[in-house]
């Protein structure tokens, strides 16, 4: 209910007022709140018709009205009133306003400034006194500003820990900045140890800091961003390095499988070799020991046909049995036999040498084998470039073959375009890493392949080394060779099917490869690379020289086999 309160008010309570005032405790903020802004009165004024607002309220909404009426009643005035502040219902109003400031008060939050005067549960501070060095809330604050030694006093925003902001040797407020010893310093400070250095404004310096916090708040994400970038670097290198590792691991157990077989094989033989020697003698002295019974027994024979012709005393009977006695039979003359056991020093040498030559040859096959096997994990799905092939070439659809057509078609001028050579080139190039090709060459008499430089004459006459930016084979009657200067002359162990090609840029390494042998053919190292490599094919031309050599060049998937 809007509290009824008489016309004396205007101006100074009368003692009715008061005492109706001081009699009526059940008042509520409620009744003393403008109608406009709801908020407990603040230099309340009252209307012509009675009713009390905020003189800012009222003024604000008159300011904006055409008309000069009442907000509750809408009464309207003739012309605008002029307001005087009710002074008692100020005075009834204050407590309750008093009371809401104090409501309005935070209590104190962690990182704020409490009340060193509150007891109990601390307010929040709203002004710190370099002169008390405490802090005080709104409420504990009000002797600052009534009392007028206190209002001399210097006031601040909130500080906390005020005694680590006064000198320890002067005990005054430290306000200023040595930018020589990067430290705070009081007035005093620099007309002592801090007298010859540059001193500036602690706030001059906040602001020079705060410009660098900035910068470094700014370069901070980047960092984290480029050190989360290395992590997953790190770990992709890593991811990578683990099935590299269990890719070797197979290689190697494949390999060190097929070595131990050697190894088994070889002690097989041992085994057997040495077998088949002891067999042999046993076989040996089972025959001298079966003509040596033999002997005896005939020896016995004829020994007891003595004895028993010995006992005779008849001479007739003895001359006609001594005639007829048989010969002796023939034996052979023992002291001239020597039976020697087999020797078996040297046999494991013999055995071991030959290991060791079967081991070289067959690691040597299997590294090679696990190296094509290696690099042929980089390979690139390349396609011919039309743009680039001499106009006596013919291409497939698919840009994977290309052969001599024996006629030179009229095209387009083209930069790229080889116009003395019949060479053409792939779309794709490379300028890093590791890349591998393949391409069969089966059938042809004469071809030429491997990877160029971007830079190579294509309307010219060059002579492809790696000096003009060639890296290649060639094959034709006279063998097979690498392309310098002067060329290398290479061992062709059979007739060339296919021929891995394998660059590592960064490296300067070009390898070629018997992908059918699974063997190593050449390798070109300390190669400079400087700018796109292509890969890079000829085919010959279509009769060389009676050999017909129409067989295209393929550019074939890598078919990794054991």
């Amino acid at each position: 209910m809007e509290l009824e309160i008489c016309n004396c008010s205007i101006h100074k309570p009368c003692r009715l007022c008061l005492g109706m005032a001081s009699a009526n405790t059940s008042w509520s903020e409620e009744n003393f709140s403008c109608s406009i802004c709801l908020d407990v009165f603040n230099n309340p004024v009252t209307t012509a018709c009675g009713h009390n607002f905020c003189r800012t309220c009222i003024t604000k909404f008159w300011d904006e009205q055409i008309q000069y009426k009442c907000p509750v009643c809408n009464k309207l005035f003739n012309t605008r009133p002029d307001l005087q502040v009710n002074t008692f219902l100020s005075e009834l109003a204050a407590p309750f306003r008093t009371t809401v400031q104090v409501k309005e008060q935070l209590f104190v939050e962690q990182a704020e400034v409490p009340c060193d005067f509150c007891t109990g549960t601390q307010l929040k501070a709203v002004k710190s006194c370099l002169e008390c060095f405490m802090s005080f809330c709104q409420t504990h604050l009000e002797p600052h500003q009534r009392v007028a030694r206190l209002q001399k006093h210097r006031l601040v925003e909130p500080m906390d820990r005020l005694e680590d902001r006064m000198c320890k040797k002067h005990n005054i407020l430290l306000e200023l900045f040595c930018q020589t010893d990067q430290v705070c310093v009081c007035q005093f400070c620099t007309e002592g140890d801090h007298r010859s250095h540059p001193v500036v404004p602690l706030k001059e310096e906040y602001e020079v800091k705060t410009a660098q916090l900035g910068k470094m708040e700014a370069e901070v994400p980047q960092m984290i961003q480029e050190r989360k970038q290395k992590i997953k670097e790190i770990t992709d290198t890593v991811e990578l390095s683990s099935k590299d590792a269990d890719r070797e691991i197979a290689i190697g157990g494949q390999v060190f499988t097929a070595l131990i077989g050697c190894v088994e094989k070889c002690r097989d033989e041992f085994n057997q070799t040495v077998q088949e020697k002891l067999k042999s003698t046993e076989k040996q002295a089972d025959d001298l020991i079966k003509e040596l019974e033999q002997e005896i027994e005939d020896l016995t024979n004829r020994s007891s046909e003595v004895k028993r012709l010995s006992h005779t005393e008849d001479h007739l009977h003895f001359l006609q049995a001594f005639r007829s006695l048989k010969d002796p039979p023939p034996t052979r003359d023992w002291t001239t036999v020597e039976f020697r056991p087999p020797s078996y020093v040297g046999t494991l040498r013999r055995s071991l040498d030959q290991l060791e030559e079967t081991l070289n040859m067959e690691m040597e096959k299997l590294r090679e084998a696990a190296e094509l096997k290696r690099v042929q994990q980089y390979e690139v799905d390349v396609t011919l470039d039309p743009d680039t092939a001499h106009p006596r070439l013919i291409l497939s659809e698919d840009g994977k073959q290309v052969h001599d057509g024996g006629v030179e078609k009229t095209l387009p001028d083209n930069p790229k375009r080889f116009t003395r050579k019949i060479h053409v080139l792939t779309r794709q190039s490379f300028s890093s890493g590791r890349f591998y090709f393949e391409v069969q060459v089966k059938d042809k008499t004469q071809w030429y392949l491997g990877v160029v430089r971007e830079s190579i004459n294509r309307i010219g006459e060059t002579k492809g080394t790696p000096k003009t930016g060639h890296w290649t084979l060639l094959f034709n009657k006279d063998g097979l060779f690498f392309k310098d200067n002067p060329a290398v002359r290479l061992p062709l162990r059979a007739e060339l099917q296919k021929v891995g090609v394998f660059v590592d840029y960064d490296e300067g390494l070009v390898s070629f490869y018997d992908v059918e042998a699974r063997v190593h053919i050449y390798s070109a190292t300390g190669c400079t690379f400087s700018e796109p490599l292509y890969p890079f094919l000829c085919p010959g031309v279509h009769d060389d020289g009676g050999t017909n050599n129409s067989a295209p060049l393929i550019i074939s998937p890598v078919n990794q086999t054991d």
